[in-house]
């Protein structure tokens, strides 16, 4: 006997090793098959299911009290070698894992959220945007060491982190000084658009150099200024001042007088001027500034490109840390960071987004509550656990309530007729917009039409004749999409973008020719 069950125990191994190379050869019965099926089905599920515990990326400046510009620097350095290594996927996944879920219907949670996706709440911790920030910071602290004035303009699409960040480099700058042993400058932030005068804004800065100073009637403001800067005995003693000018295109008058001396005061021989001008106009300086440039004294240009889909979640991601529960799949915030960054990588569209699509996520609760009680009323009983487990299985935003947000954003009727418009008229469309985002208000039919030739040219697309072309305009004009001028001259027609460019763009990103035209 006992042979007997050694040699079915040999028998038992040799039978199971068969099968392992089997197995490793493909070959495998429906029940196995069926097992390996729910075992990667259970995997998939422990992407959400599985409790792990949360790391949190954030990093402190300095703990010292005497943090400083190597401190900032640090927390810079640090951010983006975390950022190299961590894979966006896998932070996301692993970012909602130890939380529990949140409930909507509790009156603190839902404000708690919705304060943490408002635009208007200022992050503790600015991310994807830290190369624009210490080339901005490295440009203030060279001009202070040196006591020198100097001039740089922050451009970019809106809603890309430009304001924000200067705001950081502002509490940056004063810190470093501090630390380094230098005088620390004036401050003087302004949104333009608060100007109820263009020239106001030199009236403000000399209140905020010389709060004291009375000016007699025959001297402006300006030509106080332009005194004070230079002549060395005036100017001896001041302290460096950094001006932070947003919405600077505001400023841009008929005669461009107002922009022009605001920069001009930067070259002066004794100026002690630090001036960073924000806005949306990436050419704003060749254009409206010529003479600078003829001067040598063309301002430093920081770009702020528009938001990959991976930096739009880890941005939504660092907002909802600071909430101890959960409240998207991460599905979810992946759609939306897909969706607006192929239409404009505009971060506060995509902040909309989630508002709205938390707005949907109540009123769907709130539906199904309200018929589970009456249901409870009728039958006379109400079974807690249930509406425990509704509660605990339907309280995060989920892929479907993101893609109703999405449709409510970006749809609309201008959309549809973009879709449905023929090909031509698309791309003379695609031609428009990126002519716009130099930050023109307009041009002439001539120029959108040689545009529109580089496009078909670059496509081995053969274009339309003249006459075609105006009957195109003429046809986007009576559909609202085009604004096209009076003019004898057809060609020296003003044309305008009437529809929204990220209604343009979301129209025609399914497409790969315009996303590629578009780019």
């Amino acid at each position: 006997m006992p042979a007997i069950a050694s040699h079915n125990s040999i028998m038992a191994v040799k039978s199971e090793n068969a099968g392992e190379v089997a197995r490793s050869n493909g070959g495998s019965t429906p029940q196995k098959r069926r097992l390996i099926s729910d075992a990667a089905a259970v995997e998939n599920m422990s992407l959400i299911s599985t409790p792990m515990k949360l790391k949190s990326p954030r990093r402190c400046v300095n703990s010292s009290p005497n943090s400083g510009a190597n401190g900032i620097e640090m927390e810079i350095n640090e951010k983006l070698m975390s950022a190299r290594k961590s894979p966006v996927k896998k932070k996301l996944c692993d970012s909602f894992k130890s939380k529990p879920n949140w409930n909507p219907q509790d009156v603190e949670q839902m404000s708690a959220v919705r304060e943490a996706l408002h635009v208007s709440t200022a992050p503790s911790m600015i991310v994807c945007r830290e190369d624009e920030q210490k080339k901005v910071l490295e440009f203030c602290k060279k001009n202070l060491e040196e006591e020198k004035a100097g001039s740089l303009y922050v451009c970019g699409c809106p809603g890309t982190g430009k304001s924000l960040s200067m705001e950081k480099v502002k509490h940056y700058l004063v810190d470093w000084a501090k630390e380094a042993g230098l005088q620390q400058p004036e401050v003087f932030s302004i949104n333009c658009t608060s100007l109820t005068n263009t020239s106001e804004i030199f009236g403000k800065i000399l209140l905020k150099l010389q709060p004291r100073k009375k000016l007699n009637g025959s001297t402006s403001p300006l030509q106080h200024l332009q005194n004070l800067y230079s002549q060395k005995l005036h100017s001896s003693g001041m302290k460096m001042m950094l001006i932070i000018a947003d919405e600077l295109d505001y400023l841009i008058t008929r005669d461009r007088a107002v922009l022009h001396d605001l920069f001009m005061l930067t070259t002066f021989p004794f100026s002690r001027f630090i001036l960073i001008g924000i806005a949306n106009a990436i050419d704003l300086a060749d254009r409206f500034l010529p003479r600078l440039q003829s001067m040598n004294c063309k301002p430093l240009v920081v770009t702020f490109r528009a938001y990959s889909k991976d930096q739009i979640i880890r941005i939504l991601q660092e907002r909802l840390m600071e909430l101890p529960y959960i409240v998207f799949q991460p599905q979810a915030l992946e759609l939306c960071a897909r969706k607006v960054a192929a239409a404009s990588g505009d971060m506060r569209k995509a902040l909309s987004v989630c508002r709205s699509a938390i707005e949907i996520l109540e009123a769907e609760m709130r539906e199904s509550v309200s018929k589970m009680n009456s249901a409870s009323a009728e039958q006379g009983l109400f079974d807690q656990q249930g509406a425990s487990a509704f509660e605990f299985f339907n309280s995060q935003v989920r892929v479907d309530h993101m893609a109703v947000a999405l449709s409510n954003t970006f749809k609309s009727p201008v959309v549809d007729t973009i879709k449905s418009l023929p090909q031509h008229q698309q791309i003379l469309l695609c031609s428009a917009v990126k002519f716009f985002r130099g930050g023109k208000k307009d041009m002439t039919v001539g120029e959108l039409n040689k545009s529109y030739m580089n496009i078909c040219k670059t496509s081995v697309i053969p274009p339309v004749g003249t006459l075609e072309f105006l009957s195109m305009c003429r046809v986007l004009h009576d559909q609202g999409i085009l604004k096209v001028g009076q003019s004898r001259d057809d060609k020296l027609k003003r044309v305008t973008l009437k529809a929204d460019e990220s209604d343009v763009t979301f129209a025609l990103q399914g497409v790969r020719f315009f996303r590629n035209c578009l780019q």
